[in-house]
């Protein structure tokens, strides 16, 4: 093989490693992260992958979320999204949607512990996320459901964002009509939020 033929051919496997070497997040959560009512691109997971590149990073981020899911939805689906896309780092916002159909929290941290589990099989680390239910759930309810987290977070020792809505979650006007899903406006504190907790385990 003439040397021209046999250095393109190296180059072509460098560029093919580096390829697949990129790394990748991806955002495993309901309605939330899916950007349910929004336009393309104003979802937090999309400007997630605009702060990456100005902030120097390379990862890719890949939004697996879905709106209505659950836990257990997300439990079934993720051993096919691990193996497809091969995360470093997962961002696992799952839960609210058990919470609002009243599910047990041990059964919600029963999922979100075996997905983590998961993610950890497949080499990725994991960024856990919160939520919180509104009052009219029950003090002994909401005070079980937001718990669950803290304790799957303690059990498999991975850091935890204990409410995706933190700071705005009082404020209407952040809000769509349906006064549950967060507006464009809310997306840049949301990804604040996120960033805090993402950016040392990107470092």
């Amino acid at each position: 093989m003439p040397l021209r033929s046999i250095a393109t051919f190296f180059v072509m496997l460098l560029f093919t490693a580096m390829a697949n070497a990129t790394p990748s997040i991806l955002v495993w959560g309901d309605s939330l992260s899916a950007g349910y009512g929004l336009k393309p691109g104003e979802d937090w997971p999309a400007l997630l992958q605009t702060r990456l590149r100005q902030e120097g990073f390379l990862h890719e981020v890949v939004n697996g979320s879905v709106s209505g899911e659950t836990s257990a939805g997300g439990r079934t689906r993720l051993p096919a999204a691990l193996a497809r896309h091969r995360p470093t780092i997962l961002i696992l916002e799952l839960g609210a949607n058990d919470g609002l159909r009243g599910l047990r929290p041990q059964l919600m941290g029963d999922n979100l512990r075996a997905m983590i589990a998961d993610a950890r099989t497949a080499g990725a680390r994991v960024l856990l996320v919160g939520m919180q239910m509104p009052p009219n759930y029950g003090a002994a309810y909401t005070r079980r459901f937001a718990q669950t987290y803290v304790d799957v977070a303690a059990d498999t020792q991975v850091p935890l964002i204990p409410f995706l809505l933190e700071g705005f979650a009082d404020r209407p006007e952040m809000f769509l009509a349906d006064g549950i899903h967060p507006s464009a406006e809310a997306q840049p504190l949301i990804l604040d939020t996120v960033w805090k907790d993402l950016a040392p385990i990107l470092q």
